[in-house]
């Protein structure tokens, strides 16, 4: 498989910051790859630099093949970004605003077409105030298809959207993956990385700290699956009595599992130990339990001035 991102040793300093620091990472051609990171850990920066928006310090980056801050023209042409928090004319129409950006990168387009990608043409003729947060998030997927991108840039595009919403918006990022495009996601949204990813990069304070594919990191980084039962305390002596791995969990106790088949020992044991209990289920760990563990709570520094060395 080609690779549409190359980053060697990236460097983007501001001062005494180093918002990214040395950091190597690819992309492969028609993956969805997930930037992940706390705020001011370095994401912003890292893909304003990929879309030659911000000059880096030292390092190399490839898009394409190119260098985006020395062939933005050309780059430009190639890939499609929809910025967090989009927003369009308040009055215009879908497909007034495709048929307007048509125009402005010299493409024939179909309105219509593109709209029934995105899962919009019943709101072709509405205007962009009155459409819903998922809808104008649609509505950027949308114009950012107009010059038949190979690569799109999607930054926070669900952030604040309702569930149902949210799972719509990610029907259409299946679907770019499915017509072979690369899709280069940040979201704060663990779910919806562990859901849509191919792979996985996660950053902070400018550093490369994890990257592979979702089940490699819960692999990797996360805690074994646990058994979960909710009965008396003094099941814990009992089953600590055989050997498990026991620790209490809001009412509870968790049992470490180093096979499914000793799920099934732990609840023989727990049903003729006499004491009372009420329920079980198992546990495993998901992407977020990985981030929080990789991550901590605390929140880095700012990448430093949110237009500096950025193009007009």
């Amino acid at each position: 498989m080609s690779e549409s991102v190359e980053v060697e040793r990236l460097v983007k300093v501001y001062g005494s910051l180093r918002a990214v620091d040395t950091i190597d990472f690819t992309v492969r051609s028609g993956e969805v790859f997930s930037f992940l990171g706390p705020n001011g850990a370095g994401k912003s920066t890292t893909v304003e630099i990929l879309e030659g928006l911000r000059r880096r310090t030292s390092g190399s980056v490839r898009v394409l093949g190119e260098d985006p801050w020395s062939s933005l023209d050309r780059i430009k042409r190639r890939i499609g970004v929809v910025p967090q928090d989009f927003h369009f004319f308040p009055t215009i129409t879908p497909r007034e605003g495709l048929r307007l950006y048509a125009r402005l990168f010299d493409r024939r387009v179909d309105p219509d077409e593109l709209l029934a990608r995105v899962e919009l043409l019943d709101k072709a003729d509405a205007r962009y105030d009155s459409l819903s947060g998922g809808q104008h998030q649609k509505v950027g997927v949308a114009l950012a298809l107009v010059n038949d991108p190979e690569i799109c840039f999607l930054d926070e595009p669900t952030t604040g959207l309702d569930p149902r919403a949210r799972r719509s918006v990610w029907e259409v990022i299946r679907r770019l993956r499915k017509e072979g495009r690369t899709v280069f996601l940040t979201t704060h949204y663990l779910d919806e990385a562990q859901q849509l990813s191919d792979r996985i990069a996660i950053i902070k304070r400018g550093k490369l700290i994890a990257t592979g594919a979702p089940d490699e990191l819960i692999a990797v980084f996360g805690r074994p699956a646990r058994l979960r039962i909710v009965g008396e305390a003094a099941l814990a002596d009992r089953l600590r009595e055989r050997g498990h791995a026991v620790t209490p969990d809001n009412g509870g106790l968790e049992v470490e599992l180093r096979s499914k088949a000793e799920a099934v020992e732990i609840l023989d044991a727990v049903a003729s130990s006499g004491l009372r209990w009420q329920s079980f289920s198992t546990k495993s760990d998901t992407l977020e339990d990985v981030f929080i563990r990789l991550v901590g709570g605390a929140r880095d520094e700012g990448n430093g001035p949110s237009v500096a060395e950025a193009r007009p």
